[in-house]
């Protein structure tokens, strides 16, 4: 599914983000990316959906070599990743249905079928009483919800999630963390950002360790299960 190759990133003038990194991540794998602020993790995220492109390396997503894709193929590959950023980045003046319908719609989805699509979901995620508030209405664990909703929408291959539940209380924090659970349970790829050791320690994934733009741990390498 993912695999880089002495992928490195540096910013003008001369900030080294990440620096030489090998790193696969199997179909249907669930992986934390661990490491304090500013350790890389947000650029590793970006560089797997061309948010950001590489210094240097390679970078192959679902059989896509990234870094050669014109801008169409950008488009399609990220039509096959859901995103779920720290944010949330909800439209303010479209209710929760529009805002997650809206992600399918622009892919080419029929807005008919895209709200019947998003109202599922958000049924299935226990929002349906709230798909015609708007986002400022909700509870941030139900923004979140939103979030992962429109991630989903488009039946992704692989989620990837940067600091999900960095503003969630922790009851709110272990409920987003499930519903990440069921998602991996029904086949998707799911890499997920995070400095949350406790978090990490409750749910037993893969966990790679990135520190100062080095990839410093990963137990698939290692041979061994890192707890």
């Amino acid at each position: 599914m993912i695999r880089l190759f002495r992928v490195s990133k540096i910013y003008p003038p001369d900030y080294p983000a990440l620096v030489d990194i090998h790193l696969e991540i199997e179909k249907g794998e669930f992986v934390f990316l661990s490491g304090p602020s500013g350790a890389g993790k947000t650029t590793l995220l970006k560089l797997l959906f061309r948010g950001e492109e590489a210094t240097d390396g390679q970078i192959v997503v679902n059989g896509r070599n990234v870094g050669r894709l014109d801008a169409g193929g950008v488009a399609k590959l990220r039509q096959e990743i859901g995103l779920v950023f720290q944010e949330f980045k909800l439209l303010p003046n479209m209710t929760v249905l529009d805002n997650v319908a809206l992600a399918a719609e622009v892919v080419g989805t029929p807005a008919r079928e895209s709200r019947k699509k998003a109202f599922n979901l958000l049924r299935e995620l226990g929002l349906k009483d709230k798909h015609d508030a708007r986002p400022a209405m909700l509870s941030g664990g139900e923004q979140q919800r939103v979030a992962i909703a429109r991630a989903l929408v488009n039946e992704p291959l692989l989620v990837l999630a940067d600091e999900p539940t960095g503003n969630l209380d922790p009851e709110v924090a272990e409920e987003t963390m499930r519903l990440f659970a069921r998602i991996h349970e029904q086949g998707a790829t799911i890499v997920i950002a995070t400095h949350d050791a406790g978090l990490i320690k409750r749910f037993h994934h893969r966990v790679v360790m990135l520190q100062r733009g080095y990839l410093i741990n990963d137990p698939k390498v290692a041979g061994e299960v890192w707890r």
